[in-house]
């Protein structure tokens, strides 16, 4: 019996990166700049976003999509409560991760010739979302001091795939056993170009310092 071999994932990669390409030239023809936001749960992700959008709503149109793997508003919610701009809700039907055919339906309904910036809040998980391009600009990774300093060495791919590190509640060092120079030695050696912030998003510590780089960013996108 002759045996064949199916490449599913890589089938369905390939299918994925196309439409990825396409959500890329959409952004690049309204001049609009866009970060793709992950983390494990509870990292702060929300919160970042919403204080990210404080900072720049001067000087910066933003808009969100927000993927979840439930059909819940919690976080989207959040959002347009703590800041007026357009967001849009993606529900996964359970998976673990956004793909570039959901971030497209996503930008059907933003307002994209009045934005510069879209900040997509991908499912929370450390393993899944590496894998999948949206035709974004930049891939945002958020690490927060409670979930410990061994991260980089248990999901390397992660650290491996982001452009960008954002080390969220820094104001926990002193109560938590948490190694820096641990922690970034393993970054390091896996990313050793990796922008990094620490921030804290409750009381604002590096935010500014991360929003002038992303202005820039932004800046630098228009023509």
């Amino acid at each position: 019996m002759q045996k064949t071999t199916i490449h599913v994932v890589e089938n369905i990669l390939n299918a994925n990166d196309r439409i990825a390409a396409q959500n890329s030239d959409r952004f690049a023809k309204n001049h609009i700049y866009a970060i793709n936001i992950m983390a494990s749960p509870g990292a702060g992700k929300t919160s970042f976003i919403i204080r990210t959008i404080q900072n720049i709503a001067d000087s910066c149109r933003v808009g969100v999509i927000e993927g979840d793997t439930a059909p819940v508003t919690i976080d989207s919610e959040k959002i347009t409560m703590a800041v007026k701009i357009p967001t849009t809700q993606i529900n996964t039907g359970g998976n673990c991760h956004l793909d570039a055919p959901m971030v497209s339906l996503g930008l059907d309904n933003l307002p994209l010739d009045d934005l510069d910036l879209v900040m997509i809040e991908n499912v929370g998980n450390l393993v899944c979302p590496a894998s999948f391009k949206l035709g974004n600009n930049k891939n945002v990774l958020i690490a927060s001091i409670p979930e410990g300093d061994d991260k980089p060495y248990k999901y390397p791919s992660m650290y491996q795939s982001v452009d960008v590190l954002i080390i969220n509640k820094v104001d926990l060092l002193p109560y938590v056993d948490f190694k820096m120079n641990y922690f970034l030695d393993g970054v390091k050696m896996l990313n050793p170009e990796l922008v990094h912030f620490n921030v804290s998003c409750r009381t604002g510590d590096g935010i500014s310092e991360w929003t002038d780089w992303l202005l820039e960013q932004v800046h630098n996108q228009k023509p």
